[in-house]
């Protein structure tokens, strides 16, 4: 993905490097860069939905052991512990007393469940799935039929026909909409559905594409068990939700507020970390597995990564680009990864604000979670929840992240493999 000094491009960029900074030039005058550049996918609108049952993460541990007729005060303990340390307050999730007594045998150690897990999975990421589209279609404002493309991503489903059928079914979409279904990708998968729509927006002329994640924790959701410590920690930090965008290149003037414009993508995987992210589906359902070694894998390897990609980005205007200069939306997969990236790259807190109040928010939400961190990042921290006003409280001391003003950033996302997912955008709004 390296670029060698001085390339240029085919839209007659040019990458420089001097002292660290990435010099990307147009050519363009500086009237230019309140515009659009010319065939770059932008992010024209947003959505995102949560299950009803709300999660206060004060109460997760006595609910959790509860819920799972587990007696363990070594585990309720731990358990506990986690739980401050996630920095997560609120979650959304599926679960709810209802499906536990229809669905007892998914509180049994060792019970065959995936019949019954994939049963209420399958229907729930199609549910909130639907509604998150329905919030994008109705800010973006113009007529369904308009949806070329959908681009649909799940770690949460398993079924034929998938769930891109459904949703496209469920939202009216028109019976010869493009589907692409990616599945199975985890904590990456929000910014590899931005790629690819990215890609079939910017070489599909007049093309519309909704990118829809959704994702629910019910598929690995067990008792907990001591020889099993990284349930705990999914106990702790996952939750469910989704989220939508419609993407699209040449935005119609008065029709249309594109917010960040897409400019170069780029994907990474790390040698002979496969062990570190594990998931395996059972007869008990999604096995998960999460490797303490995570963050430190991604200390040693981020850097590399995003000189990548400020390398060969190809971006409009004249504008030196450096990390301390960008707005970050980081996939807030958990506390630890936030410390490590702002440690790798000497940020000030306020750079990753948006990526900790998501978390806090939110929990870790898989694929969804970095479009939640993109929709903080371009207004105020008021949002609707359903029928609920959420509204986030800002930390004294602690700038409000939607205040900043960096023009260009970096979206990153990181899952098995390990696997770096990256997009170099632009801030339009």
């Amino acid at each position: 993905m390296s670029s060698p000094t001085g390339e240029v491009f085919s839209n007659g960029s040019k990458v420089t490097n001097s002292n660290n900074k990435t010099k990307v030039s147009s050519g363009m005058d500086g009237e230019g860069l309140s515009k659009t550049a010319s065939g770059k996918a932008a992010i024209l609108a947003f959505g995102k939905a949560f299950p009803r049952v709300e999660v206060k993460q004060e109460l997760l541990a006595e609910g959790y052991l509860r819920d799972t007729n587990c007696n363990d005060p070594v585990l309720k303990a731990k358990l506990e512990r986690l739980c401050k340390s996630t920095t997560v307050k609120t979650r959304y999730v599926v679960m709810s007393p209802e499906i536990l007594a229809k669905y007892p045998e998914l509180t049994v150690e060792g019970a065959t469940s995936i019949r019954q897990r994939l049963e209420i999975s399958n229907e729930a990421v199609t549910e909130i799935g639907v509604e998150a589209a329905k919030q994008a279609i109705l800010e973006w404002g113009r007529p369904v039929n308009q949806i070329t493309h959908l681009v649909y991503v799940t770690s949460s489903e398993i079924r034929l026909p998938g769930g891109d059928l459904h949703l496209a079914r469920d939202l009216g979409l028109n019976t010869d909409v493009n589907r692409v279904m990616l599945y199975m990708l985890g904590c990456y998968g929000g910014v590899t559905g931005l790629r690819v729509a990215k890609d079939l927006a910017e070489n599909n002329p007049g093309s519309r594409v909704l990118l829809v994640t959704t994702e629910t924790t019910i598929i690995g959701y067990r008792p907990p068990n001591p020889s099993r410590p990284y349930d705990l920690v999914g106990a702790a930090l996952f939750g469910d939700g989704a989220a939508a965008v419609i993407l699209g290149a040449h935005p119609s003037p008065y029709l249309e507020t594109p917010f960040f414009e897409l400019h170069w993508a780029g994907q990474s995987f790390l040698p002979n970390t496969d062990h570190t992210i594990v998931g395996n589906l059972t007869e008990e359902g999604l096995i998960f597995h999460l490797g303490r070694d995570l963050p430190k894998i991604i200390e040693d390897n981020i850097v590399a990564f995003c000189d990548k990609l400020l390398e060969i980005a190809a971006a409009t205007g004249k504008q030196e680009l450096n990390f301390g200069d960008l707005f970050w939306a980081v996939h807030p997969g958990g506390p630890a990864i936030l410390n490590v990236v702002e440690k790798k790259f000497n940020l000030p807190p306020e750079k990753l604000q948006c990526s900790r109040e998501v978390l806090m928010d939110y929990g870790n939400v898989s694929s969804n979670t970095i479009l939640y961190v993109l929709d903080y990042l371009r207004h105020n921290r008021s949002s609707k929840v359903g029928n609920v006003n959420v509204k986030t409280t800002i930390e004294e001391n602690h700038a409000d992240c939607a205040s900043h003003s960096d023009e260009w950033g970096l979206i990153l996302a990181f899952g098995p493999g390990i696997t770096f997912e990256g997009l170099v955008a632009r801030k339009l709004s």
